[in-house]
């Protein structure tokens, strides 16, 4: 696990002073990834999203590495490109150093119109770490629902009102979609869990292969809620099994985070304006099928634990 006393030591690759929301989890997941980061060079490629263009409005930047802006579909590709430059120069011996490379994208620029690009990356065995900060939805350009939003929830292009209740489908599941491209490490983690996240992005930065980790990170904005709530609800999207911290290791899995009491989701929805419309008595049928959905994946999750460990 990671130690807190050394990792205090560390330099800060990503500092104060930005301009992301008040209350916002992409600022907490780039801090502490980039602290796990720290003890060695790290080059950075940043997605177009909130974590983007709060973070190094002209003249200014939060990052201190070095990092690269990408268009918002291919972070994983201009990774995997200058992954690939470093290693020819490496050959040549033009480059002694041991470098890391990181690319960060919201759900939008990861689930929907980037996944082509992470893929290929993945596919094409580049040692680099894809994070993925999950705000479910394309918060950056007006709360637009994505593929990672989740069923019910109230988006402005999945509204509710007497036809909708919000976004009519169930989220994909890219974790899994990443575990099927056979990759050595896989991961979910949440905001709210910093020695797990940062312990995971320690393994993956010292695997040998691509990497990718998946963290929920609630948005003040999008979810509607207190800024100050925003580890609440990190820790309850995992508490109440929504969202599992779980880890994928060469195809054995390992669930991280076992809630001693698995608290039903209602506790979670209710901190949420984009979900108060599941609470009106004909919209309760999807608050239902939700807690099913959570449910069958928990026990399918605990038999790939299970299988995957003989």
């Amino acid at each position: 696990m990671a130690n807190l006393k050394e990792l205090a030591t560390r330099p800060e690759l990503l500092s104060g002073g930005h301009r992301l929301c008040a209350g916002c989890g992409a600022g907490i997941i780039a801090r502490q990834v980039m602290m796990a980061a720290a003890d060695k060079p790290v080059v950075v490629t940043n997605a177009t999203g909130c974590l983007e263009v709060s973070t190094t409005i002209y003249p200014f930047s939060a990052w201190k590495t070095s990092w690269f802006h990408s268009a918002f579909e291919n972070a994983a590709a201009s990774c995997s490109g200058i992954e690939a430059a470093y290693k020819a120069l490496k050959r040549t011996g033009k480059v002694d150093k041991d470098i890391r490379f990181i690319a960060f994208g919201g759900d939008g620029g990861t689930y929907d119109i980037g996944l082509q690009s992470l893929s290929g990356a993945m596919e094409r065995r580049h040692r680099m770490l894809y994070v993925c900060y999950n705000n479910e939805a394309y918060m950056n350009t007006g709360i637009q629902r994505s593929s990672s939003t989740p069923l019910g929830a109230y988006t402005t292009t999945a509204p509710n009102g007497k036809v909708k209740k919000g976004k009519e489908q169930v989220r994909k599941n890219l974790t899994e979609i990443l575990v099927a491209h056979n990759i050595p490490y896989v991961a979910q983690t949440a905001i709210g869990y910093w020695n797990d996240l940062i312990t995971k992005v320690q393994k993956a930065l010292d695997t040998a292969g691509p990497t990718f980790i998946n963290v929920i990170q609630p948005c003040r904005l999008g979810w509607g809620y207190s800024p100050e709530d925003t580890v609440t609800l990190g820790r309850l999207a995992v508490e109440t099994c929504l969202w599992p911290v779980y880890e994928v290791v060469n195809g054995k899995y390992k669930i991280n985070v076992k809630p001693k009491e698995k608290k039903p989701i209602i506790e979670y929805l209710k901190l949420q304006s984009r979900f108060k419309h599941l609470f009106k008595p004909e919209n309760e049928s999807v608050i239902t099928e939700i807690q099913r959905n959570i449910d069958e994946h928990w026990a399918w999750l605990h038999l790939m634990e299970e299988d995957t460990n003989k």
